[in-house]
């Protein structure tokens, strides 16, 4: 498996140590000189690229992209053009439309697309996806996600689109449809042009609601998926990678019942690395990824549809 990387700074670093971990390493391409320079006094035997349409004119199996958003759609589309399969980091691109054009072009062509949702390669989240569907927690009733911290603001695009393109893949995984009415609020406490804190409500077939809360101004570092039922209620901590089970829940007669809580599973410490060996089981074994190019265009869309929903319900001076 040949894998050019393209993109070696603050994420792309990552994704090109664990490529060489995995074997699979076999260029990098990087447009600042300096670390271009740093990789080939350490990495003799890579062919290393200034341009990424160089990589493309090579024998590489794949590339994996890592740069600015705003330049995916340009970088996936062109190697898809190349016969090239496409690991790129979320989100796939800043619009639908051309989300949807990239997952069009990767069917008709017969390349593996797979997006870089990340934490859907937590072991945590297939385990509590696998515990909703066998039943264990009965009737699911809502998925709630807090991503709040102290976080690097940006001024090109508001928080959801940073930080809650996470929680949104996660959300869409585990309940396994697109919404059927988005509602959303935002604030700018920073006075940006964009909104430093959103929250989001969603309803979905059967009932089932969805809720999320991302901040870049918050006084503690808080990152958790809660899953309620009829049966009790699952909490996912990011930040302590464990999984609880609480057997709480009130049944028809309005009894409350408490019979206590346990952790029922611990998350990895490396979700990278699992998701990087996916892309490479996809692309040798010609399977769909988990995160595939269709998944990613229903995030972008519902990440548009709460920008609209956040922008109606708003009013900025």
């Amino acid at each position: 498996m040949k894998i050019v990387a393209i993109g070696a700074g603050a994420w792309g670093k990552n994704i090109i140590r664990n490529l060489e971990a995995l074997g699979a390493l076999s260029g990098i391409v990087e447009g600042n000189n300096e670390r271009l320079n740093a990789y080939a006094e350490g990495h003799p035997a890579l062919a290393l690229h200034a341009d990424w349409r160089a990589a493309l004119d090579s024998d590489c199996d794949a590339v994996a992209i890592a740069t600015p958003t705003a330049s995916h759609y340009e970088i996936a589309s062109a190697a898809l053009a190349a016969g090239k399969d496409v690991f790129v980091e979320k989100p796939i691109t800043h619009c639908s439309r051309e989300a949807r054009a990239l997952a069009d072009m990767a069917r008709e062509r017969g390349r593996i697309l797979m997006v870089g949702h990340l934490l859907l390669y937590q072991p945590a989240i297939a385990w509590m996806k696998d515990y909703v569907e066998a039943g264990h927690l009965g009737e699911l009733f809502s998925v709630r996600h807090e991503r709040l911290n102290l976080g690097r603001a940006r001024s090109a695009e508001n928080v959801i689109w940073d930080i809650g393109v996470h929680d949104m893949a996660i959300m869409l995984y585990l309940i396994g449809s697109a919404p059927a009415r988005v509602r959303g609020t935002g604030h700018r406490m920073l006075g940006l042009s964009v909104e430093d804190e959103v929250h989001v409500h969603l309803e979905f077939a059967g009932g089932i609601r969805g809720n999320l809360h991302t901040s870049w101004l918050w006084p503690e570092t808080n990152r958790r998926t809660i899953l309620r039922g009829s049966g009790g209620m699952l909490v996912y901590d990011e930040v302590a990678q464990v999984v609880t089970l609480h057997r709480k829940w009130i049944d028809a007669e309005l009894q409350n019942h408490d019979e206590g809580s346990e952790v029922v599973h611990r998350g990895d410490g490396q979700p990278l690395r699992l998701e990087l060996a996916h892309f490479i089981d996809c692309v040798t074994h010609r399977r769909r990824p988990r995160s595939d190019g269709e998944s990613a265009v229903t995030v972008i869309e519902t990440l548009e549809r709460i920008n609209e929903a956040v922008a109606e319900s708003s009013r900025y001076p």
